[in-house]
């Protein structure tokens, strides 16, 4: 009575201190005192804390106005509400991909389709492409080209168990035609746009035993082209293969969007790794000794094959040892070095590669220049002239494990990386026979401005199948948030700036791919093994999609009836 507290602030602060988040609200519509220190940021800081288990050493996202609105965000904004499943698919549902303007996204299942889907409050199916007529055995990876005018679809042809040929074909979105179709080669190449009427894909020429070339085309997506200065495809870049790898998972990076970086990634993180690999081959790096590593190798291999041709040595190797040592002599002097553009680079070519075994252990990266982004110019001919044979790569990234899984932040700077470790200190002796790898899913970040791995790695996801029979798992990123599929039936979300888990999505089965509405981060798509496509959305749009309407006036009722 009389306006005054029974209680000080201070100590109701300790006593709040003590109740969980929920508690603390609920405690703040008892009085008005009691809702002031409900809502005090050092409060809340703990809360957050202590709550989502963060390091206390990472700052708040510089984007937030306090500690209350930031613990709501993660709290009231992940999707992790399912509100739809989608049955139509008769066999696993291997990916999906959004339009741009996020009105419409396609999936792909060994089913053999593609569909389109609206996607509206509900979503419906708009259109399914069977792709079985074309000779696929199932159809793998889609994506939308920039204006949304048209969809790249990739599959895998029928044949042989070991069959590794794939092929892409464009569909027209304004009448859901198909416009063209691309050899792939390896049908995990997947292929992607570079240009709004231009993509790419890839073939692989065998060599030897375990030694390869790789070939990445520039198509148009207009196969009917009849003009003679206007090429309906052209080499872009030719790639050694040494050890059985090969050139997979390809995607393209835009360098114009890196200097609006969404996320101060690096806050609270430690010194991190360089990757910045001017050669093809970590094995030239470093060490003393006079003279360029590269020349030193050069000599040693040459010295090495005529002791061998004129019998002064033995070969102390194995066959594949001894391939991989020739394929590494008659490669120098005849790969093209990386061109001196990396600022004038509008795009970078990204993929999986590796140089070890045949399991994709390497991300390589190779840039783009201005003058490489169009068909036009000679084709047949190019580079016939030249001693330069292959291709040098201009970046490479080792994870020392088995990638399955990449992805790029909406600014295009962040690389994301779903790897599965091999164990610490692991030798490959034989290129056939990979180290195990691990049960955990390492979820890597790597800054393509500065080459650099940022932020340690994010980890709750799993998967258990052996090397020979690992499989793609696509993860998204939206501003944000990270989110991938696993084996172990759940899809996974992060916090980026955080490091947090926040949810898991329970399937029935393996969960192959993620994805992100890019109108809205708080939906999200999921699709998996178990022949679905779910729907999550977060609590807060939940809550507004269900709020009853206002009940409209009166005289608006009785207006509407005489109508």
């Amino acid at each position: 009575e009389g306006g005054t507290p029974l209680l000080p602030d201070s100590l109701i602060y300790q006593i709040f201190l003590s109740l969980g988040p929920a508690d603390v609200l609920a405690a703040g519509l008892v009085c008005r005192q009691w809702q002031a220190v409900s809502r005090d940021e050092f409060l809340w800081r703990e809360q957050f804390y202590r709550y989502y288990q963060v390091a206390r050493d990472v700052p708040r996202h510089p984007a937030a106005t306090s500690w209350y609105e930031e613990f709501r965000r993660l709290y009231d904004t992940v999707p992790c509400v399912e509100v739809q499943t989608l049955r139509e698919h008769a066999d696993q549902v291997l990916h999906l991909s959004f339009s741009h303007s996020g009105y419409q996204f396609a999936s792909c299942s060994k089913d053999c389709t593609v569909k389109i889907w609206n996607n509206d409050l509900t979503i419906s199916l708009l259109h399914s492409a069977d792709m079985r007529p074309y000779n696929w055995s199932y159809t793998q990876f889609s994506q939308f080209n920039q204006d949304d005018s048209l969809l790249l679809a990739s599959g895998v042809f029928l044949g042989p168990h070991n069959s590794s040929s794939g092929e892409i074909a464009v569909i027209s979105l304004d009448n859901f035609a198909l416009l063209s179709r691309v050899r792939n080669k390896p049908y995990d190449v997947f292929g992607c746009w570079l240009t709004e009427t231009s993509l790419i894909s890839g073939n692989l020429h065998r060599i030897g035993d375990i030694t390869s070339c790789s070939v990445l085309w520039l198509n148009n997506a207009f196969q009917d082209v009849e003009s003679e200065n206007v090429n309906v495809v052209k080499r872009l870049f030719k790639i050694q293969n040494l050890n059985a790898s090969t050139i997979r998972t390809v995607m393209v990076a835009d360098c114009s969007r890196f200097d609006s970086p969404d996320l101060l990634l690096d806050a609270g993180a430690s010194p991190s790794r360089v990757f910045d690999l001017g050669s093809d081959s970590e094995d030239e790096a470093g060490g003393p000794g006079p003279g360029p590593a590269p020349a030193r190798t050069k000599e040693g291999l040459r010295r090495f094959l005529d002791g061998l041709l004129d019998g002064r040595a033995q070969p102390q190797l194995s066959e594949h040892a001894l391939e991989t040592k020739v394929a590494e002599l008659l490669a120098q002097g005849r790969t093209k070095p990386p061109e001196q553009g990396m600022a004038d680079a509008h795009k970078l070519l990204i993929f999986t590669t590796g140089c070890l075994t045949y399991s994709p252990h390497q991300i390589g990266i190779k840039q783009i220049l201005p003058h490489q982004m169009t068909t036009a110019g000679p084709v047949l001919g190019e580079g016939r002239g030249s001693d330069a044979f292959f291709d040098a790569l201009d970046h490479v990234i080792d994870v020392h494990g088995h990638i399955i899984g990449m992805g790029l932040s909406p600014d295009n700077r962040y690389l994301y990386v779903n790897s599965r470790a091999w164990p610490s200190g692991s030798v490959v002796a034989d290129p056939m026979q990979p180290p195990p790898i691990a049960e955990e899913i390492d979820l890597l970040v790597f800054d393509l401005k500065t080459m650099r791995e940022v932020k340690r790695a994010l980890r709750a996801h799993r998967a258990y199948t052996p090397n020979d029979e690992c499989f793609f798992i696509f993860l998204d990123v939206s501003r944000d948030f990270v989110a991938s599929g696993a084996e172990d039936r759940h899809g996974y979300i992060w916090d980026r700036h955080y490091n947090i888990c926040l949810a898991k999505l329970r399937h029935q089965d393996v969960v192959n791919s993620v994805v992100f509405s890019p109108r809205e981060q708080e939906l999200l798509l999921t699709a998996s093994d178990d022949a679905t496509i779910k729907a999550w959305r977060s609590p807060r749009t939940v809550r507004i999609h269900q709020a009853p309407r206002p009940r409209p006036y009166p005289f608006i009722s009785w207006f509407g009836s005489q109508r």
